[in-house]
């Protein structure tokens, strides 16, 4: 039986946006907290908040899982998370998908099987930011943390080699799940409501 742990990653340097991305507004409430209700409708044992350190808005019921050193991108919050989980599965999301919604991650869910998790795939291009780990891929990403290559799209293929990923292929009316948000001008090319607009990079969510 599938028992799942989720995971929002929140710790990129948002160097592109000039701000927070967690504490940008969408649809009148900050980012980091959209995803973590939308998180938690998938019902998860536990949900973690992977981050450099801890940010100040997070909820006191939810743990903070700091970045593994050395760090490396989002393969330190990675390895970090899978570390802490006691369920079988652990469902890693981005901050910056506004569009993601539940009933997805729901179907996405129904494709993992026990020591297998699911690696959505379009045309070829991995989301591994929005994806579900078998916590047999822990010792892994603890191996990838000391190699050459500390990518996370390198840990995903060596998962897909040893049969721990499966892919799961998308479908055009999907992908649209999947954007993110990483400059101003994003939130008008998905014509998002948000507090952040091109020309005021400096104005965080309240």
């Amino acid at each position: 039986m599938i028992a799942l742990s989720a995971v929002l990653f929140v710790g990129g340097e948002s160097r592109r946006m000039g701000v927070d991305k967690a504490t940008l507004i969408y649809e009148g409430e900050p980012l980091w907290a959209r995803q973590l209700q939308t998180l938690k409708k998938l019902s998860p044992e536990k949900t973690f908040i992977s981050a450099r350190i801890k940010p100040p808005w997070c909820p006191p019921e939810i743990e903070t899982v700091l970045d593994v050193p050395p760090l490396s991108g989002p393969l330190s919050g990675l390895a970090a998370a899978l570390g802490k989980i006691r369920t079988t599965h652990l469902l890693a999301l981005a901050v910056d998908m506004p569009l993601i919604t539940a009933a997805h991650l729901r179907w996405l869910r129904s494709h993992a099987k026990i020591g297998c998790g699911v690696m959505p795939v379009w045309r070829g291009r991995c989301e591994p930011l929005c994806a579900i780990y078998p916590v047999e891929a822990g010792d892994f990403a603890k191996a990838a943390m000391n190699g050459e290559d500390v990518s996370l799209h390198a840990l995903v293929a060596k998962l897909r080699e040893k049969k721990l990923l499966c892919d799961c292929n998308l479908a055009d009316d999907q992908i649209s799940f999947y954007q993110n948000v990483n400059a101003p001008e994003d939130f008008q090319k998905m014509d998002l409501s948000s507090d952040i607009k091109p020309g005021a990079r400096n104005k965080l969510a309240k």
